[in-house]
This record gives C-alpha cells, structure tokens and sequence, in this order.
C-alpha cells in the first residue's frame, strides 16, 4: 500500500475498513471478533459525547482524534452487517450520498428555500413523502422522535415538530408568561408536599424552558452544558482557594464559600448568571 500521506481521504476510509475486517477476521483480535451490534452501543455513545466535549473545549486537535474514533464505530457496525449479509458499508455511504442531494433541492435541484427554517420544513416534508413511497404505516407526528435520546433533546424535538403542525405559542412573552405560571403551580405542589405533583410540575417547567429557548434560537442542549461547564470552573475556584486557606468544604461554611464564589464569578471571563 502506498505512504499514509499520499493517500485520499476516499482510500484512507477503505484502508479503515480493510483493518476493521482484518480485526473481525478468524485469526484476528479476539476482543473485536467477539463484539456485537449491543456491546458496541455504548462505546458509541461514549465517543459521540467526547466528540462533542472536544468541540465544547475548542480543543480541535482532540476533535480530530475523535472523529476518527468514531468513525471507528459506523465501520464497525457495518462490518458486522456485512458479515451476516445485511448490508456492506459501500450501501451505507450511497443511502446518505443519495439523502442528501434529495433532501436538499435548494442546492442540487430545483427547490427554493432561502432560510434556515425553510430548508428545516421542506426536509421533514420530504422524509414524509419518502415514508409514504416506501409503504410505510402511517404515523403520528411526533413517532418519528426518538425516546431513547436525552430528555432535554426530545423535549426540543418534540417542540419543534409541533410548532411545525401550528400548535405553538405566538410570542416570547406567551412562553415567558408559560414559565411563571409553571413556577406558581410547582409552588403550589411543593406546599401540598405531594411528590408526584412536585415531579410533574418540575417536568412541565423543564418542558416550558426549552420552548422559551427554542423562541430564542438557542439549543437548549448547548446552553446547559455551557452553565455546566461554568458551574464547573467557579466551583473548581472555590474549592482552590478554600485549599490554599487550608481548609475543606466541612471546615468551611456558606457565607466563606459564596464570598469565594462571588470571586470566582469577578474572574470568570463568563460573566453571566448563577
């Protein structure tokens, strides 16, 4: 095989998948033969959250890395499927190939769509209308959003296709009105004391806050991670500071560790909330 570097980015993805079969080969590793379709999956989903915390960090070298290690995981799974005759990973790339210039008239055919939004609406009305080619039951609206991803997701997703059938809320200020009357019902469960009540009114205002953020243009997934990250770096401060007075949380109290976070916080290039 010719030098890494003088390869295309088309040979170095078959090079991938020539060592992946090697790897699943009889005389190959052991540890890669004896994996299936369900002990891979939460490998995925590991590399899937270190890509996305890669990028998060802005650590773009680490990006790199783990992109490939995730590719690792579709060829992977294809090379498995290959094996019992499903599918090889040849088919996997035209079925994407084939839905993206479908999917996007604007740009290979001649569709118009001229905002985000737009393109959004005509990509689920396309995927509707390949369902029904292919035969497919018909379906409620909101079947097609998966409940396996995370609560915060699906609740975004959930939003939008049904902001998309015109069940929605007309302004911000309707949403914002939303939240405070959520809040008042969840006082109102927390004075019954009743924990069922208490549940489902903190999940109806988690459910209000991702549609105040999704008026806002805001990814309600991004923005939490954000806080996180932040929460992170001023906690990080407090608990530094509190070390170098020679003391720990225990030895501490609030009114020490809120003067130590209020420092944090003057510090923080971030200088917003909490």
């Amino acid at each position: 095989m010719d030098d890494a570097g003088s390869l295309s980015a088309g040979e170095r993805f078959q090079r991938l998948v020539e060592i992946m079969a090697r790897l699943r080969a009889p005389d190959g590793c052991p540890w890669d033969r004896e994996q299936t379709f369900d002990t891979i999956k939460p490998f995925t989903l590991e590399e899937t959250y270190e890509v996305i915390d890669a990028i998060d960090r802005r650590d773009f070298r680490a990006l790199c890395e783990e992109l490939g290690d995730l590719m690792l995981q579709v060829v992977f799974y294809a090379q498995m499927a290959d094996e019992e005759g499903r599918f090889t990973v040849s088919e996997s790339l035209d079925a994407i190939n084939e839905k993206l210039i479908r999917r996007h008239p604007h740009v290979f055919g001649s569709g118009d769509a001229k905002t985000p939004d737009q393109v959004l609406k005509r990509w689920d009305e396309i995927k509707a209308e390949e369902k029904q080619e292919r035969g497919e039951a018909p379906k409620g609206l909101l079947d097609g959003v998966l409940k396996s991803q995370p609560a915060l997701m699906e609740s975004a997703h959930i939003s939008r296709k049904a902001s998309g059938a015109g069940f929605d809320w007309s302004s911000l200020d309707q949403v914002l009105e939303k939240v405070r009357e959520e809040i008042a019902e969840l006082e109102h469960a927390r004075g019954n004391e009743s924990q069922e009540e208490i549940d489902g009114e903190v999940g109806d205002l988690l459910f209000t806050i991702v549609n105040v953020a999704r008026f806002l243009k805001v990814d309600p997934e991004q923005a939490l991670r954000k806080t996180n990250s932040k929460f992170r770096r001023r906690f990080a401060h407090v608990e530094s500071e509190l070390a170098r007075r020679g003391k720990s949380f225990a030895e501490s109290n609030i009114e020490e560790m809120e003067e130590l976070w209020q420092q944090a916080k003057a510090l923080d290039p971030s200088k917003s909330g909490i």
